[in-house]
């Protein structure tokens, strides 16, 4: 230990403590165990931050949606449809005994008012209003309220079960009409708004995502080819709106996949450009405009087959017989009887089509001209 305190050991003692206070100076981390980006930030860094904005623009999305819902709830509506129900005046008139005894039309009877509520939109200043054929179904009284506070009575321009969309016009002044979206353009992932009244509760929005596109064979409509989302739809919302983080309407809000009777983040949205071609038909013709060629199709393991023909209707004439499989249409494989009445629909009468059959193992093709859908024709008809 004493030759450790001689001179010539002190002064490279000396120049090392030294060196270390030097190093700290300069590095001050070195004092501490964390790393020099872990450490209280420097001037620099402090000044980077300072510049960040604090917040992103309202329309962007990911902050806030509110741009959206202002541009697009004032021309969402609530409706209160009121049907007029007819009974027995007393369950004893049920028997059918009295029913023979009085006859049908001498039966004592009573009326009852039951209501019912939903959603529709504005699509046009003048009045128009969507909303779900099942929202008016059978109505005697439609009342529409608007966000502002106005109310008015509506009458019906026209009605589509097979697609379960309606159109009421309300006259009232200065209406907001909402702006549409091209449904084509979406995407599975897209944000989407729902807008409507659930519960009779009030206006209310919520927001998911495009969950799938083109659902149909639900067994909810005739014609079906639904926007899935996940954003709550609950009884009421029927007939409102789903929008884009741009408040433009994508799609009527149908219905709902439920074993509560509430949302369990499944449900289903007519897409706009389908609403938009019906709605024009009901305001300009009284009923929808589909193509049609009068054949009855069957799935089976080996395709589809001709199961039915309406004797001299559009399939008939151009050649086609009972028994043959439906190969192409318009030289496009055909996958379901669903995808053929749907891709018939979208056609005007008087179109041309092409169709690919096989008969007795031979392939051939028929052209043939789209006729006019019958109101009548049964649903599974194309």
């Amino acid at each position: 230990m004493r030759r450790l305190l001689r001179p010539q050991l002190i002064w490279p003692i000396v120049s090392g403590l030294l060196l270390a206070a030097l190093l700290l100076q300069a590095f001050p981390w070195l004092a501490g165990t964390l790393h020099p980006s872990l450490s209280e930030p420097t001037e620099r860094v402090a000044e980077v931050r300072a510049s960040a904005p604090l917040q992103l623009p309202r329309q962007q999305g990911p902050v806030s949606y509110a741009e959206a819902v202002r541009l697009a709830a004032p021309a969402v509506v609530n409706i209160y449809s009121t049907v007029r129900i007819e009974q027995p005046l007393h369950p004893l008139f049920n028997d059918p005994f009295l029913q023979r005894f009085y006859g049908p039309d001498h039966i004592p009877r009573q009326q009852r008012m039951q209501s019912s509520l939903g959603s529709g939109v504005l699509v046009s200043s003048e009045g128009y209003i969507l909303t779900n054929h099942h929202v008016i179904q059978n109505a005697s009284e439609i009342r529409v309220a608007l966000q502002d506070g106005r109310e008015a009575f509506a009458r019906i321009i026209g009605s589509d079960p097979d697609s379960d969309l309606a159109v009421v016009k309300i006259d009232l002044d200065a209406l907001p009409a909402i702006n549409l979206a091209s449904s084509d353009t979406l995407q599975v992932g897209d944000v989407v708004l729902a807008i409507g009244n659930p519960f009779g509760v009030g206006q209310t929005v919520t927001q998911g995502i495009v969950s799938a596109l083109g659902r149909n064979s639900l067994g909810i409509n005739t014609y079906e080819d639904f926007i899935q989302t996940d954003a709550a739809i609950n009884p009421g919302n029927s007939g409102g709106a789903l929008i884009n983080p741009f408040g433009q309407l994508l799609g009527i809000n149908t219905a709902i996949f439920s074993r509560t009777g509430g949302s369990q983040g499944i449900g289903f949205a007519i897409p706009s450009q389908q609403a938009q071609q019906i709605m024009l038909d009901l305001i300009n013709e009284g009923y929808v405009v589909r193509g049609w060629l009068g054949m009855d199709l069957q799935e089976t393991h080996r395709g589809l087959i001709i199961n039915g023909l309406l004797r001299n209707g559009p399939a008939h004439q151009a050649g086609a017989l009972p028994g043959d499989h439906l190969r192409q249409l318009n030289g496009e494989a055909v996958r379901s009887a669903r995808q053929v009445i749907n891709d018939l629909a979208r056609l005007r009468p008087g179109t041309r089509v092409t169709l690919g059959l096989e008969r007795d193992g031979d392939s051939f093709s028929v052209e043939a001209e789209v006729g006019q859908r019958p109101a009548s024709a049964p649903a599974h008809a194309n």
